[in-house]
């Protein structure tokens, strides 16, 4: 079995709406580093999309799924509930910042958990209203995909999306936006598009991930925090992405003052199980009525066991601690690299959710060709990197928190030879 084989089959298989990046197919894989099928090793610096904080197969991971496996496998919580699904809601309401009640249901996916969130805030407000931001991601869904504040590749052909949506401008001063921009063109929507009082719910992530790893300035924290409370609207943030350790606080949220209504999660918090949660303040959750939340698969026992070992390993492993010390080494790599090469135009991040944006010396504009050439050039020597931005044009770190430092180290050298490159 080869991979241009199994590339074969898959272009006859499955469909082109299903992008991949990689030529080749993983066969087995161990905490950063993977294998394809041929016994070509790679360090995987792509995390599964963020999924791997704890690294693929963690020990402590496998065996609570092992464990688990042995006593049953699915019953639908909303059928034969279970204690466990009980014991994460109570850590996950312990562990999310703000010392208000909390209350805590679980589903399959990140797009699930974001859709939910929405679905709660409009039974409690009774409002339809939802504002989003430009370079979100929320999701692949048919809501998830309304509010996701990219069209290319995520919406193009889906319409008609879900109504009642609205953008606003992210700030981002590389790109000419500023806090004041965004809070004044949420006012112009009060004033031409919808009523305040219509809306339910503004959502933003405190990072955005694949808009390009821009961390939310506290002062616009600050400002919808204020325009959410004199309108009676909820803020959510989505930390599908930024939780679990990745920004350096278990939850991103930690690094504002401002305390979200809503706070919806996924990815790492069940080390590449299928589990997501919102978590919110007690009565806004109890919004739904009986029956109005849920879902087949929402909290399987088995990720439901998984998330357990994941928590346990991040308090275990010190993986949030670890998280700054292994950002700060990219970081001072990536600047280091930065005064030679006139390609890279920002070094930006919190904790290990780093990313390194290229423009063209010549033109001063986003390019992704730049920013393709640096991946193709790593994945050449074995080092699996994701883009992201609105203009793709920038280059995202997602390794897990438990990396060696050797391997870490190893995947380090590989960048710098990569950025020598298109240095110039």
């Amino acid at each position: 079995m080869s991979n241009q084989d199994l590339h074969n089959r898959r272009l006859a298989a499955t469909p082109r709406g299903i992008g991949v990046m990689a030529n080749f197919f993983i066969e087995r894989a161990l905490n950063a580093e993977v294998w394809d099928v041929e016994g070509n090793r790679y360090i995987d610096f792509a995390g599964g999309i963020a999924v791997l904080n704890t690294g693929h197969r963690h020990p402590k991971m496998v065996a609570a799924i092992e464990a688990q496996l042995q006593r049953f496998t699915h019953t639908c919580y909303q059928v034969l509930p279970y204690e466990s699904y009980v014991t994460l809601a109570e850590r996950i309401n312990a562990l999310t910042p703000g010392s208000h009640a909390k209350k805590t249901c679980f589903f399959s996916s990140g797009a699930e958990a974001v859709e939910n969130a929405i679905k709660i805030a409009r039974a409690y407000t009774g409002r339809p209203g939802i504002i989003a931001f430009s370079g979100a991601f929320h999701g692949r869904t048919m809501m998830g995909c309304a509010l996701t504040g990219k069209v290319a590749p995520y919406k193009i052909g889906f319409g008609p999306f879900p109504a009642e949506i609205y953008h606003a401008p992210f700030p981002v001063d590389l790109h000419g936006v500023s806090v004041e921009d965004s809070i004044k063109a949420i006012h112009t929507l009060f004033k031409s598009d919808i009523d305040p009082k219509r809306v339910a719910a503004i959502i933003l992530e405190p990072v955005q991930g694949e808009g390009g790893f821009y961390v939310t300035p506290p002062a616009l924290m600050q400002a919808l925090r204020k325009e959410c409370d004199e309108h009676g609207i909820l803020l959510i943030y989505d930390e599908v992405q930024t939780g679990f350790g990745r920004t350096g606080k278990l939850f991103a949220a930690e690094h504002y003052e401002v305390m979200p209504d809503i706070i919806t999660m996924a990815k790492s918090m069940a080390g590449g199980t299928t589990l997501s949660a919102v978590c919110g303040k007690a009565e806004v959750m109890d919004g739904p009525a009986p029956g109005g939340l849920g879902g087949t698969y929402a909290g399987n026992p088995l990720a439901i066991a998984a998330a357990h070992a994941v928590i346990d390993i991040i308090e275990q492993e010190q993986l949030v601690a670890r998280a700054n010390v292994l950002g700060e080494r990219l970081v001072a790599r990536l600047k280091k690299a930065q005064e030679n090469n006139p390609t890279i135009k920002e070094v930006r991040g919190l904790g290990s959710m780093i990313a390194v944006e290229f423009f063209d010396p010549n033109t001063n504009q986003p390019s992704m060709e730049i920013t393709k050439q640096v991946q193709q050039a790593a994945l050449a020597e074995g080092l699996i990197l994701l883009t992201c931005g609105v203009y793709t044009n920038a280059l995202r770190f997602l390794y897990p928190l438990t990396i060696e430092d050797a391997v870490f180290d190893e995947a380090l050298d590989i960048l710098d030879r990569a950025l020598m490159k298109v240095s110039t």
